[in-house]
């Protein structure tokens, strides 16, 4: 799922391309990414993008007449900027947001339709697309721990809970983990006050740097390879890969549809953590710490 980085870089690539001119038209290649029915997505034709932002992990167009499209990518949706009236791709194209100059084309990969686009009339109907979670960019250390304690919940689950955090999910946060030398699954109640300030730091870092980072890639041309699998990641999506710091394969725990990564080496005193299915598969065959790999 494209989190705060990935959604900076859209809205950097798209203010040039969109913002001051006028949207002609909204074509759906699927009409259910289409989730609100007033005002109809025809009221936003011949309007002028006034401006951008982000809600959350969701790009919101704000445009004339106090209307606004916010479009949410979710895990698989991806944005492609295209030639005026460029033809929707078959089974993977939602829509196509036509401009005079360009057409902004929304795909989403595999078979599940997840991405979603919503017309608002008014910034006071705008808030209920706002989840409520920190802005971390905004936040001092208070506020980040009086957020981050607000709920007897693990690392990993409260800084991918939108209504904790904002623009963090299943990536970031192992990276943000990773750099804090922090379990996925401490308990935010456990930490000491010098694990408040690594976490907070680290939240600050690597969102701002990976930031940095992904503009600086991109330039003056448009992200059309935005993805939660990056080679410079120091743990996520990299499972059995070595360690960039301590040289320990990094580790995972698979759950619904999403996996923890981290390194046992720097962020559990070398504990391997339980999988609930393998673990239990295993049983005394679970190797428990890094050293039991070895053997």
């Amino acid at each position: 799922m494209p989190e705060l980085p990935d959604i900076q870089v859209y809205l950097h690539a798209l203010e040039s391309r969109v913002v001051g001119r006028t949207l002609t038209r909204v074509r759906l290649g699927n009409p259910f990414l289409l989730r609100s029915v007033s005002p109809p997505l025809s009221a936003t034709h011949g309007k002028k993008i006034l401006d951008l932002r982000r809600l959350g992990k969701r790009i919101v167009f704000c445009l004339e007449d106090d209307l606004f499209l916010v479009l949410h990518l979710m895990i698989a949706g991806r944005l492609r900027w295209r030639d005026a009236d460029a033809k929707l791709p078959g089974r993977s194209g939602l829509a196509a947001f036509d401009f005079a100059h360009g057409t902004l084309v929304l795909t989403e990969a595999g078979g599940k339709r997840r991405a979603s686009l919503y017309v608002v009339e008014g910034e006071s109907a705008l808030t209920d697309h706002d989840r409520g979670g920190l802005e971390v960019f905004d936040a001092n250390r208070e506020d980040f721990r009086r957020r981050l304690t607000s709920a007897r919940h693990t690392l990993k689950r409260s800084l991918t809970d939108p209504r904790l955090f904002s623009g963090i999910g299943n990536a970031y946060s192992d990276e943000i983990l990773h750099r804090a030398r922090l379990s996925p699954f401490k308990l935010t109640t456990a930490l000491q006050n010098d694990e408040h300030e690594a976490l907070f730091t680290a939240t600050q870092e690597v969102l701002r740097q990976c930031t940095d980072r992904l503009l600086t890639e991109t330039g003056d041309g448009f992200p059309d390879k935005v993805t939660a699998f990056r080679s410079d990641m120091a743990v996520h999506g990299r499972y059995g890969k070595p360690c960039p710091v301590c040289g320990s394969p990094v580790q995972r725990i698979v759950y619904a549809e999403n996996e923890a990564n981290y390194c046992a080496g720097c962020q559990t005193g070398g504990k391997i953590l339980a999988d609930r299915m393998l673990s239990r598969l295993l049983k005394d065959d679970w190797p428990r710490r890094l050293e039991d790999l070895e053997k």
